[in-house]
């Protein structure tokens, strides 16, 4: 059997002056209220393990506060864990230098935010080629691939508009087309519709399952909306207070849900959607 594209083992993080030093209460299984209470650090992550196939959307959701977005920003580095390992396609992010971590980020994977993060002097064109700037594509090469992504998300005719002429829908499919465009393997996605209104939100999901079929990217998406996770996760894991909940497919966790913290989450989900056949 394969190893997984993305094998999390063991991953702590604890913010604070001195995180080693409460290493051991962590592990011991101290609440976080306390632990901060006592020795003002927090809890980010305590012992997650995850394992994520490639080409799937894997869907990480949970309330405020449950880490999901410290998650997430483990798996390029933006954070570094307190303990723990992260390999992904074989690569030891954590053992990277500085200088191969770059590198990493620039081809391995890219990242869409939940606000955007357009350049705003940049035009529509500049902002999703930026990644291949960056990676040293020649200005022919990479404005051509710019405009592939940007009639993908159905912008064509946009280049030369600046974000501040966008709607906040459009400006997100700035925001994907740009993710898209360096060609990354892995695409990680923080809350990314979570600014849209309904229908927008409605629209941007509908487009990202048509862009999944054809592209079969590996994607990490954080949510805090269960219908979200249920409509576009392959598998889905449930984060509270820093730790792994239950992970598994949709209707795993619709018809058994393993708490009643789970439960409270799908109760107000028809289960007649989720056959288990």
């Amino acid at each position: 059997m394969p190893d997984p594209f993305i094998q999390v083992e063991g991953l702590y993080k604890v913010f604070g002056a001195r995180p080693q030093s409460v290493m051991d209460q962590v592990r011991g299984g101290k609440s976080k209220d306390n632990i901060l209470a006592e020795t003002s650090h927090a809890i980010g992550l305590r012992n997650i393990n995850l394992s994520i196939d490639k080409g799937g959307i894997f869907v990480i959701m949970g309330l405020s506060g449950s880490g999901k977005s410290t998650l997430i920003r483990h798996f390029n580095r933006l954070i570094d864990p307190t303990e723990g390992r992260i390999v992904i396609d074989g690569v030891d992010v954590l053992a990277l230098t500085q200088k191969d971590l770059e590198k990493f980020r620039r081809h391995k994977m890219s990242m869409v935010f939940q606000q955007f993060g357009l350049m705003p002097h940049k035009t529509v064109i500049e902002n999703i080629a930026y990644g291949l700037s960056i990676q040293g594509v020649n200005k022919k090469s990479r404005v051509e691939k710019a405009r592939h992504w940007l009639e993908a998300v159905e912008l064509g005719g946009y280049e030369d508009q600046y974000p501040i002429q966008l709607s906040g829908g459009q400006q997100q499919r700035v925001g994907l087309a740009r993710a898209l465009c360096t060609d990354a393997d892995i695409l990680l996605m923080d809350e990314p519709f979570s600014a849209l209104d309904p229908l927008i939100r409605s629209e941007m999901q509908g487009q990202l399952i048509r862009l999944q079929e054809k592209l079969q990217k590996t994607i990490i998406f954080i949510t805090h909306d269960l219908d979200e996770a249920l409509l576009l996760g392959s598998r889905i894991a449930i984060l509270k207070d820093g730790e792994l909940i239950q992970e598994g497919e949709p209707k795993d966790i619709m018809l058994n849900p393993i708490d009643d913290y789970v439960a409270a989450f799908v109760k107000n989900v028809k289960r007649a959607n989720f056959s288990a056949s």
